[in-house]
């Protein structure tokens, strides 16, 4: 018997509902659906509390072969979670654009290092489009860690890339303005973004 299967009749031995499963287990009456349907896996977390519910061992829930499976998911989603959550802090570190002496200005024949805020470029239209583009990556990196946990793998993927064309953009734009210290700062965030994007999880 696999463990759908043990799941749905450990759950109907006691009289339970999938909702009231679920409320046992804080988890969502979607999930047991998926895990009685054969379309979705528990956490390890998840398989602990359902053995400790149910007063029956990991071991009797699971086949060898499913444990070994379910570990091999559980791995993936924990790498995923580090990746979202680097990104998150990565994006919110543009954020520093804003404060750090990142740019510079000329100002009486000398040349003075001053934060995005304190930009006075010829134009105006310039200095709006990087505050758009910083304020724009800062804000996907608060969306994406306040929505770490309850984004699936489809949110996570399009949030990553919509981080690194970001980043892309800045250090196009910087480079166009011929910002060296805040092209190299985005490049740095770009590279550390693309080297987390090549690795499989």
């Amino acid at each position: 018997m696999e463990f759908h299967e043990k799941l749905q009749e450990l759950r109907k031995q006691k009289n339970l509902t999938q909702e009231q499963l679920a409320q046992a287990l804080f988890v969502s009456r979607t999930a047991i659906s998926k895990w009685e349907s054969g379309r979705g896996w528990p956490s390890i977390d998840s398989l602990k509390a359902i053995a400790a519910y149910f007063s029956v061992s990991i071991d009797d829930l699971l086949s060898g072969g499913e444990l070994i499976g379910l570990a091999e998911i559980d791995a993936r989603r924990k790498i995923q979670r580090q990746r979202t959550l680097v990104f998150g802090l990565l994006d919110c570190a543009s954020s520093l654009f804003l404060f750090l002496p990142l740019f510079a200005q000329r100002e009486n024949g000398f040349i003075r290092q001053i934060s995005l805020l304190a930009l006075e470029p010829a134009h105006w239209q310039v200095k709006g489009v990087c505050l758009t583009l910083v304020l724009l990556t800062t804000l996907l990196g608060v969306g994406t860690l306040v929505l770490q946990n309850g984004a699936g793998p489809r949110r996570t993927r399009w949030s990553a890339a919509g981080s690194a064309a970001l980043s892309a953009a800045a250090v196009l734009l910087f480079m166009a303005m011929l910002e060296p210290y805040a092209a190299a700062l985005a490049f740095l965030l770009l590279l550390i973004k693309g080297v987390l994007l090549g690795r499989r999880p």
